[in-house]
């Protein structure tokens, strides 16, 4: 795995990796180097058959507070094409996550805000602590409420309505409305915050690679299924697929002989 300036790593659990954003005085603001790291960190973590699951969090205070005032300085300067290319290039380090072929759990610590807002969405499970905050800090600084994938993730998580005022009004949204409207799985007090997180990322990472694998690309298609019966045939392939394997039948005999499988990805 790379070594990263902006990041820490570690796998505390079998099976399990955290990474931190590691820019605490500054609320882990990104920087253009974190957002190269954050896509490093991605491509890592998928060609890493030890990590099963990984779980994001920052350090200190702040989950992430969104682009750094530093680097932000640069973008009025910036030509379209120029800033376009960049665009691109942050977009692609943030939805990285969601297109990891393993199960990503945000442990929101604090203010995520701006593109760290589109990093907890990009995660498949978020868990908050009470001094979560979240917002679309974009449409604040004259540019749209859409960002690095924000405007397709978030009203697949809450819903339309909820999307729309948070994304059109810039808001601060606290834990307990994430947790009310489905932003958030749970709130959790601060102290548990991480345990809670690897306790979720221990049960995931306790079923077949392969299953789990299947069953993230599963829902991410077929919530926008243009049918039931289009569903239901990418489930019918994916039962079919899992059942042949090496994994399968462990599962049946630990289940026989009272015990917890051993599961090898084969």
């Amino acid at each position: 795995m790379a070594t990263y300036e902006t990041l820490l790593v570690d796998r505390p659990r079998a099976g399990i990796a955290v990474a931190r954003l590691n820019r605490p005085d500054r609320l882990n603001a990104l920087t253009f180097q974190m957002f190269d790291e954050l896509a490093q960190l991605a491509a890592d973590i998928g060609e890493d058959d030890r990590v099963r699951v990984l779980v994001l969090t920052g350090a200190g205070r702040g989950f992430c507070a969104g682009l750094d005032l530093a680097d932000a300085a640069a973008l009025p300067d910036m030509t379209a094409a120029r800033f376009l290319e960049g665009q691109e290039r942050w977009s692609k380090a943030i939805t990285a996550f969601r297109r990891l072929p393993k199960p990503v759990i945000a442990a929101v610590n604090g203010p995520a805000a701006g593109a760290g807002f589109s990093l907890a969405l990009a995660a498949d499970l978020r868990i908050a602590a009470p001094t979560a905050r979240f917002n679309a800090a974009f449409i604040k600084i004259g540019l749209t409420g859409g960002d690095c994938g924000s405007s397709w993730m978030l009203p697949r998580i809450v819903g339309l309505g909820h999307a729309y005022e948070i994304l059109l009004t810039g808001r601060q949204v606290d834990a307990d409305e994430a947790a009310r409207i489905g932003l958030v799985n749970r709130v959790v007090p601060a102290e548990d915050l991480l345990a809670s997180a690897l306790d979720t990322a221990e049960l995931i990472a306790a079923n077949s690679p392969l299953g789990v694998r299947l069953t993230k690309q599963m829902v991410q298609v077929n919530v926008d299924a243009p049918s039931l019966e289009a569903a239901v045939e990418l489930e019918n392939r994916n039962q079919t697929l899992t059942a042949g394997t090496q994994d399968m039948a462990e599962a049946l005999l630990a289940f026989r002989e009272k015990r917890p499988p051993a599961f090898s990805g084969r």
